[in-house]
């Protein structure tokens, strides 16, 4: 007999050789939820088998670890079904992920018909409720297994090695290399969606196999996977590339190039109110500006570390007659240069150099997305040259911009991360071991001392310093990195950064700063997009005011209401057309103005406008003057909500 710690102090005797599954069904029940077993803290299949005293606990489809399990072996049933449709597909790696799963295939490309039969054919393999068992098997055994399949023979060679074995997981004739663990069978995954296709590169590299790559979603209920339905419609409703089209922001033509955005009028007018904003913002934190060319010498970007620590994300140099030129992937080897074109004294430090400056970046043409992924990416960039005294005001200082800009732009969700150093990746990160732990202890004891709650991520820094990165979960549920504050300590040696301190000796230890409190213009309008349906606060919206006439009678004064609310500042535009007024609303709601003017006889008549805003409210009678003063004050105040028709 073992003795079984069950957990909350009980402990059952059972006879040697009972499996996990047994032991949680014995004590939870057939409808315990559970997808599979931790046996001593190890994640376990249910079929494990018990020969010793241990602790089992059951790991419930619904926790983090449960929906990891089902998405993985959802992933495995998607390779299932593929395979069986197309038996020339080679399949090669299915993680799961946030919300679900992939698998990437090589095999030819696939459309929405083609989608819809391997889900049809992943639901007949549910069905069927085949048993997914694990396999401990040889090398030569493996070898032998996946001989037709050169993506699995290149894992079996870089993960595993020549001369020791691995686990392999079969359900029915399908079997993948897998270490698990897995559930019990096929008739467990049932709420699961494909959502889409795309392609990828085996490696994630460019120049190997492309590869056509399937997702898709799974949960542990019915409820779960129609949760996350409805997010998705809404994620449709709130999709930026949509509305951008529809607001007539933003363009991207292939003569042009993949990841290229084209503001258009609308779109620069957003552009622009942003980055008035932020340069109001800075001037008042004490920032100078300047502006640096969109490329650079070879040597410039060898000297900041670039090249070496970051040459994948830049373009391929361009040959001159003086030697080799890089488009910029960053400012602040410029900003640099700013720096020591002077002799500096601590009197000017801290130094706050910005710039709204456009960088190129070498992104894949697989991982471009509207306006999140680009190629080009424009933003409030900063650095600040500073002492080591001075870096902890200068960190709060950014914090409290951050979340001033965040409040006004009506973000509230958002959370700190200090992003480490992997002192075992030689490659991504300069090896100056004693300047990373001095460096990530100090932005560590400076964001104690704040008070700000925050988490840790190895392997996120920099290549020259540790960072805090502003994690925003956008209102779709999505994390992605907002903004940045990095603490540089190789610039001062690479660029010699020096000052005169106090005694009149020159001091090189210069710290910089590099931040960017609203990521670029491309993401950060993606964000706002999202975050507000395209209905934009009023100081932002591209059109203000939409003047809508009744008939051809009320042009005389749309043309009155359009001279005084320019004088005023409001962007206004006026349709006197001979459509009808239904299709002017239908037409302009799509662009999305803060408010519609409609003007009838009675408006003409008493000087006053019926108002009409995003949600469909009207309001009528309403003075001309009295509605130019209050959208005014409205835009000036740069406020969030809308409140005329109130």
């Amino acid at each position: 007999m073992i003795t079984i710690d069950v957990g909350e102090g009980e402990t059952h005797e059972y006879a040697s050789g009972i499996t996990a599954g047994e032991v949680i069904q014995n004590v939870h029940g057939k409808k315990s939820g559970a997808v599979a077993a931790e046996v001593d803290g190890t994640e376990r299949d249910m079929s494990h088998i018990l020969d010793s005293d241990c602790k089992v606990r059951a790991i419930n489809g619904q926790s983090e670890q449960g929906l990891y399990i089902l998405r993985h072996s959802c992933a495995h049933l998607l390779a299932q079904a593929v395979t069986e449709l197309y038996p020339n597909a080679k399949p090669t790696i299915g993680p799961p992920i946030d919300h679900g799963f992939y698998y990437d295939f090589h095999m030819g490309p696939i459309g929405e018909s083609e989608l819809k039969e391997i889900e049809k054919r992943m639901k007949e393999l549910v069905k069927r409720n085949i048993t997914i068992e694990r396999e401990e098997h040889g090398n030569d055994s493996l070898r032998e297994m996946f001989a037709q399949n050169p993506f699995k023979l290149e894992i079996l060679d870089d993960k595993i090695g020549h001369d020791v074995g691995s686990s392999a997981y079969r359900q029915g004739e399908f079997v993948d290399l897998c270490r698990g663990p897995h559930v019990s069978t096929t008739s467990q995954l049932r709420w699961f969606k494909l959502t889409s296709t795309s392609q990828a590169y085996w490696r994630a590299n460019s120049d190997r196999e492309s590869l056509v790559r399937i997702y898709g979603m799974c949960y542990a209920t019915k409820e779960g996977l129609k949760t996350r339905q409805r997010q998705l419609e809404e994620a449709s409703r709130r999709d930026h590339k949509k509305i951008g089209k529809e607001m007539d922001l933003y363009m991207i033509d292939e003569l042009i190039g993949k990841g290229l955005p084209v503001w258009l009028p609308n779109g620069e007018v957003l552009k622009s109110e942003i980055e008035r904003f932020a340069v109001e913002t800075e001037e008042a934190y004490g920032y100078v500006r300047v502006t640096t060319p969109v490329l650079g010498k070879k040597e410039l970007f060898e000297t900041s570390g670039h090249l070496p620590h970051y040459s994948d994300g830049m373009y391929p140099p361009m040959e001159m007659d003086d030697g080799e030129y890089y488009l910029k992937a960053m400012n602040c080897p410029m900003h640099h240069l700013v720096y020591t074109n002077s002799k500096r004294s601590y009197r000017e430090l801290p130094l706050r150099i910005a710039e709204y400056g456009t960088v190129y970046r070498n992104e894949l043409s697989g991982t471009l997305s509207g306006l999140l992924r680009v190629r080009m990416l424009s933003m409030n960039d900063a650095h600040i040259y500073c002492t080591l005294d001075q870096v902890a005001s200068e960190v709060e200082s950014n914090i409290r911009m951050a979340q001033e800009y965040y409040s006004t732009f009506g973000f509230e969700d958002y959370d700190l991360r200090l992003s480490l150093w992997d002192p075992d990746n030689k490659d991504k990160y300069i090896d100056q071991p004693g300047n990373w732990q001095a460096t990530q202890d100090h932005l560590r004891q400076i964001m104690d001392g704040l008070g700000v709650e925050y988490t840790e991520a190895v392997g996120e820094a920099a290549f020259y310093g540790p960072k805090i990165d502003i994690q925003f979960r956008t209102a779709l549920g999505r994390e992605e990195s907002m903004a940045t504050i990095q603490l540089d300590f190789a610039a001062k040696e690479r660029f010699e950064l020096s000052y005169m301190d106090e005694t009149g000796n020159e001091n090189g230890e210069v710290f910089v700063i590099h931040r960017a409190p609203l990521s670029t213009h491309e993401r950060f309008v993606a964000f706002l997009l999202e975050q507000w349906a395209g209905n934009l606060p009023t100081w932002l919206s591209p059109v203000q005011v939409q003047v809508i006439t009744i008939s051809e009678k009320h042009k005389s004064y749309a043309q009155k209401v359009r001279e005084k609310l320019e004088i005023a500042g409001v962007r206004v535009s006026v349709d006197d057309s001979d459509n009808t007024i239904g299709k002017k609303i239908r037409t302009h709601r799509k662009v999305r103005p803060s408010y519609m003017l409609i003007l009838g006889d009675d408006e003409v008549q008493n000087e006053t406008v019926s108002i009409r805003d995003r949600g469909g409210s009207q309001k009528n009678g309403v003075d001309l003057n009295d509605f130019v003063s209050d959208i005014f004050a409205e835009i000036s105040n740069r406020s969030k909500v809308l409140s005329l028709t109130e």
